[in-house]
């Protein structure tokens, strides 16, 4: 299927990650698209990805950003404005799991805050004279911690809820443009995160197959390819009469009765 993404300007923001992350392969999948990714991160991981893409003939661009610091994403979507004149999609990608919990100090939670909800605001912000200008649309990459819980990580938690309140409120603020917005929300997908999670526990390798286990499709964690494809679909005109939606991409890992697994 043609999603018709070639030459559409598509922002990522935290797609600096390790190989392997999501935002590195949401990077690569909308450059296999024909698409010109846009990557903001702090990371200088950035310029390597966005370098061997401008090696493949893409105009892909990296702009090193502390996502923190709302002054400074100002200034990535206007070099954006500048440069292309317009952006086709938003992704708002930016997530740690930083594990501030109720013993963390409010400076902490705030910080976490800060990163995990107010960029995407700020990067909403700011990009969307130029959204506008091309009747483009917003993706924010959600997590099942804010449906379900998990202990001991307030700030990523009340985060993560505040993207998909955003995602509905900007659905119907931006109706009147033609903008989309809708959100994915993933659960348990293998990761350098993850695997590093994994790796820093005593019981490391049993928590994993615990956890394999309760997800009902396949016994499988979702990869980010397939993060990544549901991510392209949405923000693609082949999904152009949908907004303000939650799309879960887990294997039934929250949603579905535990019966399955028995």
């Amino acid at each position: 299927m043609d999603l018709e993404l070639k030459d559409k300007i598509v922002v990522v923001t935290g797609a600096a990650g390790l190989k392997g992350s999501i935002g590195e392969t949401l990077v690569q999948a909308l450059a296999n698209e024909g698409a010109t990714p846009i990557i903001i991160d702090i990371s200088p991981r950035g310029e390597v990805y966005a370098n061997a893409l401008r090696n493949r003939g893409i105009d892909s661009i990296f702009i090193n950003t502390d996502l923190t610091d709302p002054k400074q994403i100002e200034k990535a979507a206007n070099l954006i404005g500048e440069k292309y004149g317009r952006i086709d999609a938003l992704i708002n990608n930016i997530g740690v799991n930083d594990g501030v919990g109720l013993e963390a100090s409010v400076e902490d939670f705030m910080k976490s805050i800060k990163l995990n909800l107010v960029s995407f605001f700020a990067a909403t912000k700011y990009c969307l004279p130029y959204l506008k200008i091309a009747k483009g649309n917003i993706l924010n990459i959600g997590s099942k911690v804010a449906l379900t819980g998990q202990g001991n990580t307030s700030g990523y938690a009340a985060a993560k809820g505040g993207v998909l309140g955003l995602t509905r409120e900007w659905a119907v603020d931006l109706i009147k443009y033609g903008i989309r917005s809708n959100a994915i929300i993933i659960s348990e997908s293998w990761t350098p995160s993850y695997n590093t999670w994994i790796q820093s526990l005593e019981n490391g390798e049993k928590k994993l197959k615990s956890i394999i286990k309760k997800i009902p499709l396949e016994n499988r964690m979702t990869t980010p390819q397939e993060i990544a494809d549901v991510c392209l679909f949405t923000i693609s005109k082949k999904s152009s009469h949908t907004t303000g939606q939650f799309i879960t991409v887990d294997g039934g890992y929250v949603h579905l009765d535990r019966a399955l697994l028995n």
